[in-house]
């Protein structure tokens, strides 16, 4: 079992910053990656960055590259994504996720927290 909690979204204007922390317990250290996703009612759920265990990252769309950067403390099991020059289109509730993680079963599975609201005013 993997349990994530979300933090540090909020509210602010258009070329502000935010940083969104992911704390991690239960088995996140068996995880192949940890990842960021977003999500804005009507729209489909969006990947945006990824880490893997060695620390490679990826991020997913144009829109964000140079402007979102993804990193990991595995010694406090915390993931984050620091957020710079925020737009009114980055709006959304990101998610934290532990993807393709093996427990006692080494069965894959992935895990969700339950969201951070982010909202980008102009």
């Amino acid at each position: 079992q993997v349990q994530l909690v979300e933090s540090g979204g909020g509210s602010v204007q258009a070329g502000g910053s935010l940083r969104l922390s992911c704390a991690a317990s239960g088995y996140a250290s068996s995880c192949n990656a940890m990842a960021w996703w977003r999500q804005t009612p009507g729209k489909e759920r969006e990947a945006v960055a990824r880490i893997s265990r060695s620390g490679g990252t990826t991020y997913s769309a144009d829109s964000v590259k140079g402007r979102f950067t993804i990193s990991q403390d595995n010694a406090k099991n915390m993931v984050y994504l620091q957020m710079n020059s925020l737009k009114p289109e980055d709006t959304a509730m990101y998610y934290c996720a532990a993807m393709l993680c093996t427990g006692p079963d080494s069965i894959f599975r992935n895990y969700w927290g339950q969201g951070t609201q982010v909202t980008v005013s102009s």
